[in-house]
């Protein structure tokens, strides 16, 4: 199942599932990203960490670590 991790700048990908333990996906569903939405990846960051997104309309930096655990279509 491809993950946020590898989404490509440019791309705009649909959240299909959240893994993740506890606090870590309740902090990624309080920003905003939760099953069925659309994500654009807008840029990412020299050394590769952090990626930039637009999500709902607002930007957003996530680490990659936690991008792991999106799954995409």
């Amino acid at each position: 199942m491809p993950t946020l991790k590898e989404a490509k700048i440019g791309q705009t990908v649909r959240v299909k599932a959240i893994g993740g333990q506890g606090a870590v996906k309740r902090r990624i569903m309080d920003m905003g990203i939760t099953k069925g939405v659309s994500i654009y990846v807008r840029k990412v960051a020299p050394l590769g960490d952090p990626i930039e997104l637009t999500v709902r309309g607002y930007e957003l930096s996530l680490r990659k670590a936690d991008a792991e655990n999106i799954e995409t279509e």
